[in-house]
């Protein structure tokens, strides 16, 4: 039997422990804008898809991949193409 497709989406916060594992912190939290459309969300709010070979976490507007995460018996493989880092607020 499969599962739902719905519960197989789950949101970026699934992706936490590796994230941390990578980068020795909590990465849930960090701005991350789109490289397509622009949309600013923390990666704990990309939608993520974790059952597969990595970790694929896509922009919640427009659906592009912005990270894909693969661990090996080699190393971890991150690959933030998709990603850009937002500018910081504008001081008024």
């Amino acid at each position: 039997m499969t599962e739902p497709i719905d519960e197989l989406i789950l949101d970026g916060n699934a992706a936490a422990g590796v994230l941390s594992e990578i980068y020795g912190d909590d990465m849930t939290t960090i701005l991350a804008e789109c490289g397509s459309c622009g949309q600013v969300n923390h990666i704990g709010g990309l939608v993520a898809y974790v059952h597969a070979p990595g970790i694929v976490l896509r922009c919640t507007a427009c659906s592009t991949v912005m990270i894909r995460i693969v661990q090996t018996p080699r190393g971890n493989l991150v690959d933030v193409r998709g990603k850009r880092i937002p500018l910081p607020p504008a001081k008024i």
